[in-house]
């Protein structure tokens, strides 16, 4: 079984809450160099930093086909939020990509799958790209809850399916008990979720053939090509291994490969 050729894969760094100016300046470097027009004609590669580092990574990465964006955006389009940042702000700085539903947002602060969507909604209507992250926890995993709990995260993204045109919305798949663990699922227990999600969004009006899935958790570059290998895995979504520049090109390249 091969992976449809409508779905160019995805590798998308989250740096999550690191980075400064100065440490920022040598990955971005190495990135601009490492991933050449050669490599990106076989994969899509994006960097989400934190929001004060947009500016920065924009202009170091503007040109290289390499795009950018945002770890969370507000689920308002503007007004009294303080602290909060818009999706046509994030638009105003180059962004294309937004994670919305992230676990670490969802387990830290409470973030809940209604309000995933509605923040993914806001995405797409200001013309940016959402991945949406779905995962189970251990007990989850241990209790045979995995599908179900997916379901339930799915569920409100089904009204996304009329919106804007196949192959905008990403799914992230993120099983909680693998992300910054150093433990992995194995290649065939991650394609069984991302053919289970396909399968569901398929049912809801998704254009499944062109809608990419990412496996996120703890994904290295010793594990990539195995991963990517499966049928129904079209990327990743790569915490700590995107701050490490010969590790999170590595990745590019198994993806490209795949």
């Amino acid at each position: 079984m091969q992976r449809q050729e409508a779905r160019k894969p995805l590798v998308v760094g989250n740096w999550k809450m690191n980075g400064t100016l100065g440490s920022n300046e040598p990955l971005l470097a190495a990135l601009r160099a490492g991933l050449d027009a050669a490599l990106l004609a076989g994969v899509d590669v994006a960097v989400l930093p934190p929001y004060p580092y947009l500016p920065q990574v924009s202009a170091w990465l503007g040109e290289t086909g390499v795009s950018w964006g945002a770890q969370d955006v507000a689920g308002h389009a503007d007004g009294a939020y303080t602290g909060e940042v818009s999706a046509a702000m994030l638009r105003d700085l180059g962004c294309r990509w937004v994670t919305v539903g992230h676990s670490e947002r969802r387990a830290l602060l409470g973030e809940t799958s209604e309000q995933v969507a509605v923040k993914a909604d806001r995405t797409l209507q200001a013309g940016l790209l959402p991945i949406a992250c779905v995962g189970e926890t251990l007990a989850d995993r241990e209790q045979g809850l995995t599908e179900s709990v997916i379901a339930a995260q799915i569920a409100p993204l089904a009204r996304l399916a009329s919106v804007g045109a196949p192959g905008q919305l990403v799914i992230a798949y993120e099983p909680v008990w693998a992300i910054g663990t150093g433990r992995t699922a194995s290649p065939e227990q991650a394609q069984a979720v991302h053919a289970f999600i396909r399968g569901r969004l398929s049912a809801a009006g998704f254009d499944a053939a062109s809608l990419r899935i990412l496996y996120g958790g703890s994904v290295k570059a010793a594990s990539a090509p195995a991963l990517f290998a499966m049928p129904d895995i079209d990327g990743g979504l790569i915490g700590g291994a995107s701050l490490i520049a010969d590790e999170f090109i590595a990745i590019c390249r198994s993806a490209a490969s795949a």
